[in-house]
């Protein structure tokens, strides 16, 4: 009898709404892009997207952006210009994502994605300018690891932007 509360319980939890189903998954990944409608940048490495008809928060993979308006470490260096430059990249461009093979999910409940505009990587960008930094590598989602470090590499070895202060 106990078995049986328990599984209904389990039920009636995972049918309320507490946990959104695709969180509890993992996904194949994309290897091809899927067209997004942009609805907001909220940072350097967020935005907000209409997919699948629902309104989600992207979370770029493999990158940390400088922070604005955060809690406790307030504005960092370059927050604004890394904030102002996904902006410019995305603003007026078709925007698409791209999925890699581990969880879709990040513990604060953001969609987890590679995002480009017209086709060209996002990420790549920010960190060939030097305001964004390779960071938050969790395997599987690793397909453009190597990449992102070429190109983190070079704008350290240029001194350029967040590596001024980043040394």
């Amino acid at each position: 009898m106990k078995k049986w509360f328990w599984l209904l319980g389990l039920i009636v939890f995972l049918s309320s709404g507490c946990v959104k189903e695709n969180q509890l998954t993992t996904t194949a990944g994309t290897e091809g892009l899927i067209e997004v409608e942009l609805l907001t940048v909220i940072d350097g490495d967020t935005i907000k997207v209409k997919y699948n008809g629902k309104t989600e928060t992207i979370r770029y993979l493999l990158i940390d952006t400088p922070e604005v308006r955060h809690q406790t470490l307030g504005n960092q260096p370059l927050g604004d210009e890394a904030s102002s430059r996904n902006k410019q990249l995305l603003e007026d461009a078709t925007v698409s994502l791209e999925f890699d093979v581990g969880d879709r999910y990040d513990d604060f409940g953001r969609l987890l994605a590679y995002v480009y505009a017209d086709g060209e990587s996002v990420q790549q960008v920010l960190l060939q300018e030097g305001l964004a930094r390779v960071a938050y590598v969790f395997a599987p989602n690793t397909r453009h690891l190597d990449s992102f470090e070429e190109a983190e590499t070079i704008a350290r070895q240029a001194d350029l932007n967040i590596w001024q202060y980043e040394q």
